[in-house]
């Protein structure tokens, strides 16, 4: 086994509110420079960007997980991550059925463009990513499920866009292969509030929006190597292999 540092939550030019810096360049860079060895793509309702990050990081030896933070009808922000960029394109599909016709205004929330490696726009998205899409949260489940993809409810302990701020707490039964808590609270101080989640996975990512951002905050994932059904096997604690804070 071994022990790999992981930030599962970064996000890119693409994603609103977010820094122009962060291409697929600058985020494999940064990433190398805080000696992160993986790192999960998850912009805001589109997973556009993620195959040109992949590529760039493949050539200086940074794994990526692709996949996206979902904003649901509850506004309940949730990663999800899948195997391979046809998957990823279905799921893409299916953010685009279900995300609301709301034009993004640039002037208030950045521009949402995605980048070649040399960092020459090559599409503009028009609708406001930061829209609830149309599903709620066991239906945007269900479906990562189906395309045999990891569902992990995000930043679940703060106080907007999780699952304590939008419901009131966590449900017991949640389908779910993980949870994450951002860098302002501990596992064990998280578990003390909600006991009935101690047997629970907890990930942490940087959210991060600017390059400096990148590795503030990461999981601690022990696997045989970083394919993605080790990373499965991971959230799920089987054989030895685990997921810690």
């Amino acid at each position: 086994m071994k022990e790999f540092r992981a930030d599962l939550h970064i996000h890119t030019v693409l994603s609103p509110c977010g820094s122009l810096e962060m291409s697929p360049r600058n985020i494999v860079r940064e990433a190398l420079k805080k000696k992160i060895d993986i790192i999960g793509i998850t912009d805001h309702n589109s997973t556009r960007q993620c195959r040109m990050v992949a590529l760039e990081a493949d050539k200086a030896g940074l794994t990526v997980y692709t996949g996206v933070e979902i904003t649901t009808r509850e506004e309940v922000h949730c990663l999800a991550f899948f195997e391979t960029f046809d998957i990823l394109e279905q799921f893409q599909e299916y953010l685009d059925e279900h995300l609301p016709e709301i034009k993004n205004d640039p002037d208030r929330f950045g521009y949402q463009v995605v980048v070649d490696e040399n960092e020459n726009i090559v599409y503009e998205e028009p609708k406001l990513l930061i829209s609830g899409l149309s599903n709620g949260i066991d239906q945007i489940g269900e479906k990562v499920r189906s395309l045999n993809g990891l569902f992990i409810p995000a930043h679940v302990n703060r106080p907007k866009f999780s699952l304590i701020s939008q419901l009131g707490f966590i449900p017991p039964d949640l389908k779910a292969d993980a949870l994450e808590l951002s860098r302002h609270t501990s596992k064990e101080e998280f578990v003390e509030q909600f006991p009935y989640l101690v047997r629970r996975t907890f990930v942490r990512g940087s959210d991060a929006h600017c390059p400096e951002d990148i590795g503030t905050a990461f999981t601690r994932i022990k696997m045989e190597n970083v394919s993605f059904e080790e990373f499965r096997l991971a959230l799920s604690g089987s054989g030895g292999r685990e997921a810690r804070l």
